[in-house]
């Protein structure tokens, strides 16, 4: 690393977050059990396989539409537990309080938390709460760990991505990350933009007998295009897409426009990401639309060996180079 102090680029999902990761996580802690590109690892502990995941939450403002931190951070967990192939079973919970946070506030957002984590049937099991003091915290910050049973013995990973594999999207992009940002009306914008959090659990149950099902990812910081650069640094493969086959909801396009920023650098809450077998894909397909939350998904492009970039077949059939992530363009949202 070539920075000297921590930036948000950091952790927005990008470059420097990798490189962060990397050389200062990963070199001090790595050990066969850690694997940077995954969002759970599976543990064998004298029984059925494990996975483990562990993850933090801040968000401005706390209650957005269509969710708020509390329903974010079952969701968050929960959704990475799915997309490594588990059934979710066990959440734990810390929670940072920053002085002079409204107990009533406070109240609604643990209230939220509770009926997501029922309706996605997990039990919160253990937890720790700290109390930080005015001017050091965001209003509430929380951190959980999520504990899942593998479902299946297809063991989805990044190294079992081929060339020509297809790459599907489970519906619209970008909805959480516009909401957000309109919730703020930091922009003089108001919409009725709602957030996509959801639980994906049901979307990721649906692929796993799909005989070719290569890997999943749900495409929180740094959206769509973020998860396909993991995809090229991990295979030393590209990826094309055809932009006329990603879904984009109109609202969501035309607050992008007007301010200048990319859907598919934002961030997305119930959405899953999927590679499978170009001989999959269809049936990949017919299974997420039949499924609820699903019926927008596409088959939005493929897998190459030809070259290493994240490319974007444009509608006029012109091709662009989707850089990574480095600065921080967007609004920290999550």
């Amino acid at each position: 690393m070539d920075d000297t102090h921590v930036s948000l680029a950091h952790g927005n999902g990008g470059r420097f977050m990798r490189e962060l990761i990397r050389e200062i996580f990963e070199h001090h802690l790595g050990n066969p059990d850690l694997d940077i590109n995954t969002d759970a690892v599976t543990l064998t502990i004298d029984g059925p396989e494990i996975v483990f995941t562990t993850d933090g939450f801040s968000v401005q403002p706390l209650e957005f539409p269509g969710g708020d931190i509390g329903s974010l951070a079952v969701h968050g967990t929960v959704n990475d537990l799915a997309v490594s192939g588990a059934e979710p079973l066990y959440l734990s919970l810390n929670a940072f309080i920053e002085e002079g946070l409204e107990i009533s506030l406070l109240d609604r957002l643990i209230q939220s938390l509770a009926e997501t984590a029922k309706e996605a049937g997990v039990r919160i099991v253990a937890g720790d709460t700290k109390v930080v003091p005015r001017g050091h915290g965001g209003g509430l910050y929380l951190a959980t760990t999520g504990i899942g049973r593998r479902l299946s013995a297809v063991k989805l990973a990044l190294k079992n991505v081929r060339s020509g594999d297809a790459i599907l999207v489970s519906g619209p992009v970008g909805d959480h990350g516009t909401a957000v940002m309109l919730a703020r009306e930091a922009f003089g914008l108001r919409g009725d933009i709602c957030s996509d959090a959801a639980c994906v659990l049901p979307l990721t149950r649906s692929l796993l007998d799909v005989e070719g099902l290569r890997f999943m990812r749900d495409p929180t910081r740094g959206g769509l295009a973020t998860v396909l650069h993991e995809i090229s640094h991990a295979t030393g493969m590209g990826v094309s897409m055809e932009q006329s086959r990603i879904p984009v909801r109109d609202p969501v396009q035309s607050v992008c426009d007007m301010l200048g920023y990319d859907p598919l650098f934002l961030a997305c809450e119930g959405r899953v990401v999927a590679v499978v077998a170009a001989t999959a894909a269809e049936q990949a397909l017919e299974n997420w639309q039949q499924t609820p939350g699903g019926k927008d998904a596409a088959i939005i492009g493929r897998v190459e060996d030809t070259h290493r970039h994240v490319i974007l077949v444009t509608e006029l059939g012109g091709e662009r180079i989707l850089e990574e992530l480095e600065d921080e363009p967007l609004p920290r949202i999550c």
